[in-house]
């Protein structure tokens, strides 16, 4: 999942720093373009590992300066308010992903029991349609955050495909990868730090590190 160029910030998303706060959000990127990538690994903010790109601590910084909105602006409201109703349905996908993974009692979850799944996927896809006007509505204003919606509606349609993995799996753009990535989007967006948000708002047991798909 990549980011388009943000509405009424130019065409930076595709650039150089567009580059790096993708990596600030992903950790680790193919390195597809080198001549678009060697800028950020001279700066030190990114050094090759293989075939792949791997964000320094320096270059955290840096894309966290570049990926946050400006205090007051549009951009920064219009984020404000997608993020405070973002936090609710943040709660509830938490929830449904403990569920997906271990069942009542504490039994891991084999999916051997297609009823007990289906419900846990229903309810998912419930989620999902209340959660389009804050998601969909905010990628509809800013082109960084478009691509979430989609990617959330093809993990789902996966999902229900019988692909297992596209729940909370770390290996593909898993609905719970996809959607961490959009919560860790919002917080950078809004210079706010994980740790500050309160109970509930943080990550969950199942969430770790994503791999990219199409940048």
């Amino acid at each position: 999942m990549g980011h388009r160029a943000a509405r009424g910030e130019g065409p930076r998303f595709w650039g150089v720093e567009g580059l790096l706060i993708r990596l600030r959000l992903r950790g680790m990127l193919p390195d597809t373009d080198p001549a678009l990538s060697e800028p950020i690994v001279a700066a030190g903010h990114a050094r090759r590992r293989g075939d792949r790109l791997v964000l320094t601590p320096e270059g955290r910084g840096v894309a966290d300066s570049l990926a946050r909105y400006p205090a007051g602006s549009e951009a920064e409201g219009r984020c404000r308010r997608a993020y405070e109703g973002f936090l609710p349905l943040n709660a509830e996908l938490l929830r449904l992903g403990h569920d997906w993974q271990v069942r009542g009692g504490g039994v891991p979850n084999d999916h051997s029991d297609r009823a007990y799944d289906w419900g846990v996927i229903d309810r998912l896809a419930r989620l999902h349609e209340r959660a389009g006007p804050v998601i969909g509505g905010l990628g509809r204003h800013l082109d960084r955050f478009a691509g979430y919606r989609p990617a959330l509606r093809d993990a789902l349609g996966r999902l229900k495909a019988g692909e297992h993995d596209w729940f909370t799996s770390p290996r593909v753009d898993s609905y719970h990868t996809v959607w961490m990535l959009l919560h860790e989007d919002l917080l950078l967006a809004l210079g706010i730090e994980r740790s500050s948000e309160g109970t509930g708002a943080g990550g969950a047991a199942v969430e770790g590190p994503a791999v990219e798909g199409t940048p």
